[in-house]
């Protein structure tokens, strides 16, 4: 008797708004930036506690994330949110992937 396949988990891109298995997207997490404000921080590894959010890793669904303000809504952060250290996450893996 062989057991049945596990699907995996889908989650939603708070950018573009689709729905995508889990691996295929970036988690985000509330946390600070390099000066102690609130920040959308990656968590590329999925291992931070807390609430997260889920973003494909290109620039159109960050854009259109940090447009809709949907850090701060996903989240659950009240105030004004960061989105910069996942805009800088997301510059320094598509120039690394570019590169090789």
């Amino acid at each position: 008797m062989t057991s049945p396949q596990r699907a995996d988990p889908v989650r939603t891109c708070v950018g573009c708004r689709k729905r995508a298995a889990k691996r295929e997207l970036l988690r985000v997490t509330a946390g600070s930036d390099a000066h102690g404000r609130a920040a959308a921080v990656p968590d590329p590894t999925a291992t931070a506690p807390g609430r997260g959010a889920h973003l494909h890793p290109s620039v159109a669904c960050y854009d259109l994330a940090v447009r809709r303000k949907a850090f701060g809504r996903a989240l659950r952060v009240s105030t004004g949110i960061s989105a910069a250290p996942v805009g800088d996450y997301l510059t320094s893996v598509t120039s690394t992937a570019s590169e090789a």
